[in-house]
């Protein structure tokens, strides 16, 4: 039996929250298109993802899965329920690099919101993993410094918590995308 009275607060509420809404829906084209359709960013658990009607309800089309488990239903069985994924297979460990993978999941995520499509972010608590990528969208398609992306995240889900490997990363990738370059010093 697990005591509740033992764990860190984040892990209780990441146990007990399947996922949180971190960006509201926005509407594509004009509102009184019929073509028009919520697009919104959450973080979440693994918990989230085993709730069909959660992720029916909350018009979630695409998953983005960050965390290394063989043992998680294949892309193409996921892709058959109707969910497209992304997928980053990676440890939580300070020493793994998350940096090679930023650009290319910032850019999925930003992709499918601007389609008005409805992502989900998760890794095994929602904790780490998944929260390090929604704040690297933050930074990179939000201009969010790394500070105001931490702290806008850590009011939509409390329990985040980027292992110190990946808040290194987070805070170099935050350097690299507001330092000047070499296009912008001389197109002004």
């Amino acid at each position: 039996m697990i005591r509740f009275d033992t764990l860190p607060p984040e892990v209780v509420q990441a146990m007990c929250t399947p996922m949180h809404l971190i960006l509201e829906p926005t509407p594509v084209g004009n509102s009184s298109s019929t073509a028009s359709k919520p697009g919104a960013l959450f973080l979440g658990s693994l918990s989230a993802v085993n709730d069909s009607d959660l992720l029916r309800s909350n018009h979630i089309s695409h998953l983005v899965q960050v965390m290394d488990a063989p043992w998680l239903p294949s892309i193409e069985k996921s892709e058959k329920n109707g969910l497209t994924c992304y997928r980053i297979d990676i440890v939580d460990s300070s020493s793994n690099d998350l940096k090679p993978h930023l650009e290319a999941v910032c850019n999925y995520i930003d992709k499918a919101l601007k389609r008005g499509e409805s992502v989900l972010v998760h890794c095994q608590q929602g904790v780490s993993r998944s929260a390090a990528v929604v704040i690297a969208y933050l930074i990179r398609h939000r201009g969010m410094s790394y500070d105001a992306a931490f702290a806008f995240l850590k009011r939509k889900r409390a329990c985040i918590k980027p292992n110190p490997g990946f808040v290194k990363t987070l805070q170099e990738w935050d350097d690299a995308w507001r330092r000047p370059s070499i296009t912008r010093r001389f197109t002004s």
